[in-house]
């Protein structure tokens, strides 16, 4: 059962997430949140598995309220909810620590396959368009860290990896998927995942969207 906390200022937008919600064998909505305030304050009391976070709301907005719901260490994952498919909202709530975006206008299947994504660890948006939100917003908004910037071997995030782990990170924020991988690099499926895995292990990345933005901000690929 995949535990759910909705997050919108628009009472019947949350009404309508509910209602799919809740048509599902397999999700609980623990509660409703209507800004950014109440939705950290409920993520703690109640530990959701995923947090559908719309992004402009009065007060704390999603972004704030995405970037203190990471930074308590919760097990939460927050799936952000936005009007435009690239807008720098949606980027800004990446680099926050979403494990993703979805369109606001997505069929309910796609919504419903984005949050099981999410509780299970995946990303939810598609390795190529996390490139292109990236590529579009990254001289825009401040580094995800204090390190970004540096030049990779500088980073210790990079310290652990293995020369092969590496690359692969690398074509990871190239928006690659494991199949593609997998493919040009001649290795099994099963193989990438493991390495993908270890990346994330040893990185702290909490998920394959930041892994990307990790290889943004220590410049093993660049904007183009």
């Amino acid at each position: 059962m995949t535990t759910v906390l909705i997050a919108d200022d628009q009472p019947l937008q949350r009404f309508g997430f509910r209602m799919l919600l809740e048509s599902q064998d397999d999700f609980t909505v623990l509660g409703e949140a209507s800004n950014g305030s109440e939705a950290v304050r409920m993520t703690a009391e109640l530990h959701p598995d995923v947090v559908l976070m719309d992004i402009r709301m009065p007060g704390t907005d999603g972004i704030e309220a995405t970037r203190r719901i990471v930074a308590s260490g919760d097990r939460t994952r927050v799936l952000i909810l936005t009007t435009f498919d690239l807008d720098e909202y949606a980027h800004a709530g990446l680099r926050a620590g979403a494990s993703g975006f979805l369109i606001k206008d997505a069929q309910p299947e796609e919504l419903l396959s984005g949050i099981r994504s999410v509780a299970t660890g995946d990303a939810v948006v598609a390795p190529s368009l996390t490139r292109r939100l990236l590529d579009a917003y990254a001289h825009r908004l401040p580094a995800g860290s204090a390190t970004a910037g540096a030049a990779p071997d500088e980073d210790p995030r990079l310290s652990t990896l293995t020369e092969r782990e590496r690359e692969i990170l690398t074509v990871i924020g190239k928006g690659w998927t494991n199949t593609e991988i997998a493919g040009r690099l001649h290795l099994a499926e099963s193989t990438v995942k493991t390495h993908v895995g270890r990346i994330l292990a040893k990185t702290g990345s909490r998920d394959r969207i930041q892994a990307v933005i990790l290889a943004y901000d220590t410049k093993l690929v660049e904007p183009s």
